[in-house]
């Protein structure tokens, strides 16, 4: 649950950005098939942190949204 909680946080979701660019170029070097697939997977990360989305969350009785998450913890 901490991780999900840090997720939810601003600097969660500027992680989320980042490591979904680097899904992206990654997946763009490796090139073929499996680098395209890995290209589009990479752009998840960055719209949910863009968006403000956790899409995990609502796995474990969370809100989807981050404002929402951050919310209950503080609670």
């Amino acid at each position: 649950m901490k991780f999900l909680s840090f997720m939810s946080t601003p600097l969660g979701r500027v992680l989320r950005v980042v490591m979904g660019a680097i899904i992206i170029w990654a997946g763009l070097a490796i090139g073929g098939a499996g680098g395209t697939a890995l290209a589009i997977f990479g752009f998840l990360p960055p719209i949910t942190g863009i968006l403000g989305l956790c899409p995990i969350n609502p796995l474990v009785g969370r809100p989807i949204r981050c404002d929402a998450a951050c919310r209950m913890q503080t609670k």
